[in-house]
């Protein structure tokens, strides 16, 4: 991390301008900012942000190989598996923890991925309010691929609008206005003037979906998707109550719900490199390691950080009747290299890919940070810490 940079912000930081930053981040927002936004960006070296992108672009050939999807055709659910799949996903999330290695040198490891979409609009509005209240030098940025902020949101625009004209297009989630990241969808409503509608209110008739605006029913050409099927699955009757979505639907996904899973904790294991801890398979364990302390279980159904054991006891692995649906995975151990007022925080880094159709490969776009000082990297481990919480980096033009 930036040593000089850190010092001239925390120099100059005061709880009055993080309660400044708070007002103006809240301003002009339907409801305030429901999750806790950390006291200051990260801000990288250009040594490990070279790192990030080497680490990510490992991992993109991978997804850009042929045969990834014959080699991830069992992550998907069949009760969640939907029709008229396209060719690559139009996100993809990775997860990086800022790690110390053998060697002592600071470096990425990859937490986990996805192939879904993340908070592209928000981080905007988050990282142009640092700059402003926090007098950010301007030779930095927020965004990586040499993109401004008028060039990203032109291929924001490109990939989940495309042909269509904005009210053509929907950000579609279960119960929209209540979810914490609702924040991000009504930014991204403001910059691409497209309607934020629920699960409940698609329309169908035949095989086309509609929703409803003053009384006119407006047809659906694009759904962004934010709806993560994981939220409705113990709900067994939704369908019942509200249009059944995994039909064949005269309607394009931006993007597909099965890259959820193809991109995703499956696709752990087949990933290789300094950057990726050692994953396996519960089912394709031989023998439980004698280092059982060094690793984690984790479901691959789940979201958020739900159902993950820590402290993994061999009862815990004997106990599971559905290995085929876990991995064992070597722990990361973050280091805690932010410095804050008091001492280190740890550090995880997501990289946001936009992957439009027409273009060959995905761009790395921007980012999202998170900052713990808790057990685990999460909003919901941090709550009793303060510089801890959502946050962006920013690195060299």
């Amino acid at each position: 991390m930036d040593p000089s940079a850190r010092a001239i912000f925390n120099q100059h930081f005061t709880a009055e301008k993080y309660e400044t930053f708070l007002t103006s981040l809240n301003d002009g927002l339907p409801n305030p900012v429901p999750f806790r936004v950390a006291e200051t960006p990260i801000f990288l070296t250009d040594d490990f942000r070279d790192k990030l992108v080497a680490a990510g672009n490992s991992i993109i050939d991978t997804v850009l190989q042929p045969g990834f999807k014959e080699l991830t055709e069992r992550s998907i659910p069949n009760k969640w598996r939907l029709p008229n799949e396209n060719d690559h996903p139009h996100f993809i999330a990775l997860d990086f923890g800022v790690c110390k290695d053998a060697d002592g040198q600071i470096v990425p490891k990859l937490i986990e991925l996805q192939g879904f979409p993340s908070l592209y609009g928000f981080q905007v509005h988050l990282g142009n309010t640092y700059r402003e209240v926090f007098n950010i030098d301007t030779n930095k940025t927020i965004y990586s691929s040499g993109l401004n902020e008028q060039s990203y949101l032109e291929l924001l625009k490109k990939t989940i609008l495309g042909p269509y004209q904005p009210d053509e297009v929907v950000l579609m989630d279960l119960n929209a206005p209540e979810q914490k990241t609702a924040v991000d969808f009504y930014i991204t409503q403001r910059y691409l003037r497209i309607p934020v509608i629920s699960l409940s209110d698609l329309q169908q008739q035949g095989d086309q979906l509609f929703y409803e605006v003053n009384g006119e029913q407006k047809r659906i050409r694009r759904i962004y998707n934010r709806l993560i099927f994981d939220e409705i699955d113990g709900d067994d009757h939704i369908f019942n109550q509200v249009v059944d979505i995994r039909q064949p639907l005269d309607v394009e996904w931006i993007t597909h719900p099965n890259w959820f899973y193809r991109i995703s904790k499956f696709t752990m294991p087949y990933l290789h490199g300094d950057h990726i801890p050692k994953t396996q398979f519960l089912h394709e364990l031989i023998q439980i390691p004698a280092d059982l302390e060094n690793y984690v279980l984790k479901p691959l159904f789940s979201f958020a950080g739900q159902g993950v054991i820590i402290d993994v006891k061999p009862d815990d692995i004997k106990n599971i009747t559905d290995p085929e649906n876990w991995i064992l995975q070597q722990k990361v151990n973050y280091e805690p290299v932010i410095q804050a007022p008091d001492g280190g925080v740890k550090a995880e880094i997501r990289l946001l890919y936009l992957w439009p159709d027409g273009n060959t490969k995905p761009t790395l776009a921007i980012s999202l940070a998170r900052l713990s000082r808790g057990k685990m990297i999460g909003v919901r481990y941090n709550q009793d810490f303060d510089w801890v919480g959502g946050t962006i980096t920013f690195m060299s033009k």
